[in-house]
């Protein structure tokens, strides 16, 4: 055989014969083959490798709700495509997956169809597990978490046990949502329009005892690592923690009263305590409210019938402070009055509705001129409104809020006694040191964060280990008797919490103490504590003496956390806390659990509609109807294509626009109906392609179908290469060999940007770089053919690698059916491609020829050239020589153009 060309040609031999190999794209079997060969070689399973650096890349554990949405295709095609090109980079990659087992959707399922929330849950989980391994996702299934599992959630009764210990869990009565027909405790997103959302019976409030977690202990480092560190999170969720958080410096101050209760004792003390972040505005307090549980409340309506009606009323309200401040704001006096503390006014009591008592003190001042929620009660309920700030050149309106008064900085206190003519700022200082000096008042600092209420008085979740004695009273359960066995026959039927009611799961349950029979506590634990740390448990799954051990000091910190924006807030800030918490308890070393963080957009669909003759809406599949648009192209309205039962063929139909995904609005795509059309590769190239991992995707059929065309392109190049042989190496001709030179110019520069795009996860680019690489391919292997095999086979290899992450199956197929393997190895482990710089030193450069501004053509000049070679060039060309007239100037951009000036 002749010798190939000499340098990169000798590391692409030629096949002596034709590869034989599949023509067309048969997806089913491709994938199938593939799947079938990572399954029996357990690929993906990986160990704690102290010579290799760690990977940890996990998506947000999904709730068993049946099957997988295209919003899971999105989010683990992500973690999927990190996860496989980091490991062709000589990662150590960890990418596993579990299951939030626990929660409400299972009960509210079991009510529907009779069966035990444990059977359903677990019926759900092998169905979705299935879609997930249709995906080709490289998980680690060796490490899979099942959050119902005793062997998980063991932990989270340990774990609440040490808390005890520490202090950091404790026990207090709190207020919930009562259904009295159904006898049980609601969620907050179970009660409509004050309602029970199954019963329709009016929700009380009741006060009973439950568990608390001390997260408010360490507000100031959730704070401090939100504002100055996690550089690896996006702006808009660090904002969104900090103002959850909501760390507030002022002043409490009291309000001194008289009032007594039947005993004859002072009420508090005789004094009415609030917080305000604005002491400059004491004196234009006109009124003070107090939430309807505050005990000035509870006395008044004792002889006050129409009051105690209203705070019977207010129980059906929200019990959260988002609720509160979408609800009408309400509220009614008591007839009671406390003294201001500078000049000792007389100011009324009311109680409002909007007054949270598990907030602050349960009360606040109202000064409606300075307070838009106070200037709207006020005006309401007619009370007096004074103005106590200015700012220059601005006129305060008594009639409609505005926040006239703006940037305090620049406001200056009036009608304020001594205060007058102060910076507002300065006033806030002035009275603070005023009431402190008469023993009224001091500087202080609240959080908008609340301890966090652990306790659900549902059946499916974490059994919280304690066992109640009549003598004894709320005694935790022994270490060495955990965990407590949450039983699996029950079906709840909307009567309470079936535990209670269960003999076994009480049976035997012997007061640690003094031995005498007991109760176990029938409330479980709030879901989120599941989600907590589920993370950690990843790292050492199969531990049974320790929550976490030596995985999770190889694995953590999580170098990158993927789910939706939904999750910003609670999830994230008591994954925080929980970390937090067991490196207090030497359980783990770091400080953080996850170092960058990216919030996927959501995936949308069309939505149409229709009203039917009784006020009902009914939901039609954007497959069903043709759309119509306007002029500019966008979608006005649609019509049925064929007749849907009474409705003939061309009913008009409305377009609501796009929305979620939701198979109550019919808008929502099968990923199993995808992946049997399709194919997972097109599924997780379609997903990965219309959009940035950050930004939402709105669905488009064509779109898919054209995902699925480009896939059919690679695999027919990937045949026709495999067409390509010869016996003898052929000579390459001068002419030839320059366009491979621009070719792999071509090749090498898009694997640069691919490269760059996959560092910064820009999936969406990524593909488009691919989709580039075979165009490339297409248009050079036309012109080239054989005399330029290694040419190809090099720039096909690169296309494979790079396509491999989003796409696994066809690139693995192609890779091993063409023969790479030999070369490079397996595809799963075979080395990320390298830019050849050579590659991208060119020996000529083609410039661009312009004649008084105006393209004329171009001209080709040496790499080496200075100005006056280039000017010379430009000079001799026949675009130049046809203008047959004497250049006045010419003008060279180095690498662009070269312009001529006649």
């Amino acid at each position: 055989m002749a010798p190939a060309a000499a340098g990169w040609l000798s590391l692409f031999p030629f096949p002596l014969a034709p590869i034989l190999m599949q023509d067309k794209y048969q997806h089913l079997d491709i994938e199938r083959d593939a799947q079938t060969e990572w399954t029996a070689a357990d690929v993906y399973r990986v160990s704690e490798d102290q010579s290799r650096q760690k990977y940890y890349a996990c998506s947000m554990l999904p709730y068993p709700s049946g099957k997988l949405h295209m919003g899971h295709v999105r989010n683990y095609t992500i973690n999927d495509m990190l996860a496989r090109q980091l490991r062709m980079k000589g990662f150590n990659v960890l990418m596993p997956m579990g299951w939030d087992a626990f929660g409400l959707p299972a009960e509210n399922a079991a009510m529907k169809n009779g069966v035990p929330p444990a059977q359903w849950t677990f019926d759900n989980i092998a169905y979705m597990k299935k879609q997930m391994q249709a995906l080709g996702l490289a998980i680690d299934w060796s490490r899979e978490v099942t959050t119902c599992s005793p062997d998980y959630y063991k932990w989270n009764q340990w774990l609440f046990l040490k808390m005890l210990e520490k202090g950091i869990a404790y026990r207090k009565t709190q207020v919930v949502n009562w259904d009295p027909v159904d006898m049980t405790v609601l969620a907050n997103e179970q009660v409509i329009d004050g309602k029970g959302w199954r019963t329709g019976a009016v929700v009380e409030k009741r006060e009973i005892p439950g568990y608390y977690l001390k997260i408010t202990d360490y507000a100031e480092e959730l704070l401090g690592q939100v504002q100055n560190g996690l550089p690896g999170w996006p702006e808009r969720v660090k904002l969104m923690q900090e103002n959850w958080i909501g760390k507030s410096e002022g002043v409490r101050f009291a309000f001194n009263h008289s009032i007594a209760n039947a005993k004859g004792e002072l009420i508090d003390d005789g004094r009415l305590y609030v917080f305000t972040t604005r002491a400059d505005t004491i004196m234009g307090v006109s009124f003070c409210a107090v939430a309807p549980e505050h005990a000035l409340a509870v006395h008044a309506a004792a002889s006050n019938p129409e009051l105690a009606a209203f705070i019977e009323e207010c129980k059906g309200g929200g019990t959260t402070e988002a609720e509160l401040a979408t609800q009408e704001k309400k509220g009614q006096a008591t007839g009671l009055f406390v003294s201001h503390p500078l000049t000792g006014a007389l100011i009324e009591v009311w109680v409002g509705n909007y007054v949270l008592m598990s907030y602050g003190d349960g009360a606040v001042m109202g000064v409606p001129a300075h307070d838009e929620r106070d200037f709207e009660f006020a005006k309401k309920y007619n009370l007096s409104i004074k103005q106590v700030c200015t700012v220059k050149d601005k006129t305060f309106d008594l009639d409609v809020w505005s926040d006239w008064y703006g940037d305090k900085q620049q406001a200056v206190s009036i009608n304020s006694g001594k205060y007058n003519g102060m910076a507002c700022l300065t006033a806030i200082d002035a009275v603070a040191q005023d009431l402190a000096g008469i023993g009224m008042g001091e500087k202080k600092t609240t959080w908008r964060l609340r301890d966090w209420g652990v306790s659900r008085q549902r059946y499916w979740g974490t059994p919280i280990p304690i066992i109640h004695c009549t003598e004894h009273g709320a005694v935790p359960v022994p270490e060495k008797d955990l965990p407590v066995i949450l039983p699996l026959d029950c079906v709840p039927d909307g009567s309470g919490n079936p535990l209670n009611k269960h003999e076994g799961f009480h049976a035997g349950a012997l007061c640690p103490i003094c031995g005498k029979p007991g109760r176990r506590e029938t409330d479980t634990m709030d879901t989120f504590v599941d989600s907590s740390w589920y993370f950690m448990r990843y790292c050492d799954p199969k531990n049974t003496q320790a929550m976490v051990a030596g995985g999770a000091d190889y694995w953590m910190p999580m170098d990158q956390y993927i789910g939706g924006i939904e999750h910003a807030i609670l999830h994230l800030l008591y994954a925080r806390f929980w970390t937090k918490v067991m490196r207090d308890m030497g359980l783990v070393k770091i400080d953080e659990p996850f170092t960058k963080l990216l919030t996927q957009g959501m995936v949308l669909n069309h939505i149409y509609t229709r009203k039917g003759e009784k006020g009902g809406v009914e939901y039609f599949w954007p497959h069903e109807v043709e759309d119509s648009h306007d002029a500019a192209g966008k979608v006005i309205g649609a019509k049925l294509k064929e007749a849907k039962g009474d409705l003939p063929a061309g009913t008009a139909i409305t377009y609501e626009g796009v929305g979620t995904m939701s198979k109550s609005k019919n808008n929502g795509v099968d990923p199993q109906d995808l992946i049997e059309k399709y194919g997972a590769d097109t599924a997780r190239l379609y997903t990965m392609f219309t959009a940035p991992p950050e930004a939402t995707l709105e669905w488009n059929d064509a779109g898919v179908e054209g995902s699925y065309r480009f896939l059919r392109r690679v695999w027919n190049f990937g045949h026709k290469l495999s067409t390509l042989t010869t016996l003898d190496a052929p000579q390459i001709a001068p002419e030839l060999n320059k366009k491979i030179q621009a070719f792999r110019f071509d090749i090498h520069t898009l694997l640069k940007q691919v490269d760059y795009d996959y560092q910064r996860m820009q999936y969406n680019t990524v593909v488009s770089g691919c989709m580039k690489l075979l165009n490339a391919l297409e248009d050079f292997e036309s012109q080239a053919g054989n005399a330029a095999l290694p040419a190809l086979r090099e720039a096909f290899g690169i296309l494979l690698r790079c396509l491999y992450p989003a796409t696994p199956h066809i690139a693995h197929s192609l890779w091993s059916e063409l023969g790479y393997v030999a070369e490079h190895g397996a595809l799963l482990d075979a080395a990320w491609p390298a830019v050849d710089a050579s590659a991208l030193v060119k020996d000529e450069l083609e410039l661009v020829l312009q004649i008084n501004g105006k393209m004329r053509g171009s001209i080709t000049v040496s790499a080496s050239a200075d100005k006056a070679a280039i000017e010379a060039a430009a000079l001799a060309s026949e675009a130049f020589i046809k203008q047959a007239v004497p250049a006045k100037k010419v003008i060279v951009v180095p690498g662009r153009l070269v312009n001529i000036v006649v």
